[in-house]
């Protein structure tokens, strides 16, 4: 069952916007200077996020073929033996 990755990694960037707004923020500096930075990691973090997510689902998935795989030749020399 492969994950979301457009949900996952708009989670994470948006997760990210506001952390970095609040670090900003709490830095003194201007909005505008807090907004563009924000936005700025947010991108980001939306490309990392998504690129971790596909990473994730191939090795999921290979792992799941490599075990059906498996199974499905225990089954066979079972049934030869």
């Amino acid at each position: 069952m492969p994950l979301h990755v457009r949900s996952i990694a708009v989670s994470i960037a948006v997760i990210c916007f506001f952390g970095l707004s609040l670090i900003g923020w709490g830095s003194a500096h201007a909005p505008f200077t807090c907004c563009k930075r924000a936005l700025a990691g947010a991108a980001v973090a939306y490309i990392a996020g998504a690129w971790a997510v596909k990473a994730i689902n191939a090795i999921l998935m290979n792992a799941m073929v490599t075990s059906r795989m498996k199974r499905q030749e225990e089954k066979e020399n079972a049934d030869k033996g």
